[in-house]
């Protein structure tokens, strides 16, 4: 077990990143916080290990880390950025893969994707944990999109970014024109007959698909609402992923 005391060690600012998009896409790996959550992990891990961070009066959790580190309560406080109090994990990223337009062209889906340019990680990570619920078989990110592997998305997912395959795609923008729009306007979802593949597109709550410089996309569907304008964007798109489960 190693011991680190100082904020200034190269191995406590590399954890540190960890919580920030830049760090995560240098280092390759992520933070996985909350009790529950790494022991559901740790029932089949399936990404390798490589910190087990220890606060003051904890106990290690039986892992196969390649090093334990056990961090003073001040230093231990500041990465625990989830506020969790229980020992951290370290571990390396699952592969996202990249996907350029021109990848994006030819691409034909295996059901319903979804592609997300939703910012905000606590309603990427949510919204993630809905795909998987519905049985979507690829997450696509678009370049506006949050890292799913920020301490706020993989607690919001409930481990889901672990388990849905992702892809990181270009801007919303390029896109091909043949995806399903989730709007504030289109064909109402009771009326709308699901396509066996395609790619269901969302949009942030408020901007919505306007707001992200949208593509003239082929079909729009809408969920009718009354006495608000619109739903929150893990809330619609997961009606919309229901819809589509039922009546496949």
């Amino acid at each position: 077990m190693l011991k680190i005391e100082s904020p200034q060690n190269d191995t406590y600012k590399k954890l540190l990143s960890l919580a920030s998009s830049k760090g995560l896409k240098k280092e390759g790996l992520f933070l996985l916080s909350g009790e529950k959550l790494i022991r559901e992990f740790l029932k089949k891990p399936q990404l390798k290990i490589i910190y087990e961070i220890i606060g003051p009066h904890m106990e290690p959790f039986q892992t196969d880390a390649s090093l334990q580190l056990q961090l003073t309560h001040e230093l231990f406080s500041e990465l625990d950025v989830l506020g969790t109090r229980s020992n951290i994990l370290v571990l390396q990223q699952p592969e996202i893969q990249n996907m350029s337009a021109e990848d994006l062209a030819s691409y034909r889906t295996k059901g319903i994707e979804a592609v997300i340019p939703i910012g905000d990680p606590g309603n990427l990570g949510a919204l993630i944990r809905s795909c998987e619920a519905f049985g979507v078989p690829r997450v696509i990110l678009t370049q506006e999109a949050a890292h799913p592997f920020l301490p706020k998305s993989v607690k919001a997912s409930a481990g889901s970014v672990l388990r849905v395959p992702l892809s990181r795609g270009p801007a919303l923008a390029e896109f091909p024109r043949n995806c399903i729009a989730l709007d504030m306007d289109g064909t109402a979802i009771d009326d709308f007959v699901w396509p066996k593949n395609g790619m269901l597109v969302v949009g942030e709550e408020g901007p919505g698909l306007e707001g992200q410089g949208k593509s003239p996309f082929a079909q729009h569907i809408r969920i009718p609402t009354v006495g608000v304008e619109s739903l929150n964007v893990v809330v619609a798109a997961s009606i919309a992923l229901a819809d589509r489960a039922r009546k496949d």
